[in-house]
């Protein structure tokens, strides 16, 4: 039986990290780690090399869209079939005045470009690869912080705040999640979403919040779950509360808003 190959985003810290430690451990698993920062790459490659898993790392930054484009070049040169895409990279909630308003290269606001659009661009760039290591899963990290996404004014230029952003950028993810998962054969392909904990000890969250709720074990508990277990082979387009089904904001299942953001989040990560 061929390995399993595991594409994670946001590898070198929190969540990902966590998630990538706990992995390694496992046999017949080829991890594709993703991070920004080559050191902390190759450190981590380094404090992995001892365990059974193949280790491998790519660079990015994901808040730019040619980043993300030459990232999923790079995995489809190097990978015959990719049987597990996490989308865990993120940026918090900032702090809430709104002075931490910061906009990518390409123009766009930040949380929205690296939590929603760069998903979901290397998602709609991996979906061959995924197709060929069929049964295979995506899983979306999200969270219950959500916000309705402002079509008239998706960056925030006016009113912004960063968990507003933040918010805006998780129900965007989420409700794109459920269109691939509508679109796509889930015998093939699965794709769900999951706010893994509230508040875990990462840095992320002491930085922007200043203290934690629940443990970083809950989150890898949950994550894992929809990475490896068998028993949701063919469950596709759910929102779970850690391991719980749970219902996202409502506008995540209006048709309108969904067909809407698809075409705005097409539009905006067309590669140039």
């Amino acid at each position: 039986m061929p390995d399993r190959i595991i594409v994670i985003t946001g590898s070198t810290d929190g969540l990902g990290r966590a998630l990538a430690g706990d992995l390694a451990r496992e046999a017949a698993i080829t991890l594709v780690l993703h991070g920004r920062d080559q050191h902390r790459l190759d450190q981590l490659a380094d404090d992995l090399a001892g365990e059974p898993a193949t280790i491998r790392t790519v660079r990015a930054d994901l808040s730019e869209l040619a980043q993300v484009h030459r990232l999923a070049d790079q995995i489809a040169e190097h990978t015959p079939y990719v049987s597990v895409l996490v989308n865990n990279a993120g940026v918090g909630g900032g702090e809430p005045d709104g002075t931490d308003r910061r906009v990518t290269v390409d123009g766009y606001e930040l949380r929205f470009a690296v939590n929603h659009l760069a998903a979901f661009a290397l998602t709609r760039r991996l979906l061959p690869l995924l197709d060929r290591g069929a049964p295979a899963r995506v899983v979306d990290v999200a969270s219950l912080g959500q916000a309705p996404i402002d079509f008239d004014d998706p960056f925030l230029e006016h009113g912004y705040s960063g968990m507003r952003a933040y918010g805006q950028s998780k129900l965007a993810m989420i409700t794109t999640g459920l269109v691939f998962a509508r679109q796509l054969d889930p015998r093939r392909v699965t794709v769900n979403s999951l706010h893994p904990a509230t508040y875990m000890p990462t840095k992320m969250v002491l930085q922007t919040v200043g203290h934690s709720v629940d443990s970083l074990e809950t989150g890898l508990h949950a994550t894992r779950r929809l990475v490896l277990d068998p028993a949701l082979d063919g469950v596709t387009g759910q929102f779970y509360d850690r391991t719980t089904v749970a219902r996202a904001h409502p506008d995540a299942y209006d048709p309108r808003i969904q067909q809407q953001l698809w075409d705005l989040s097409v539009r905006l990560t067309e590669r140039r």
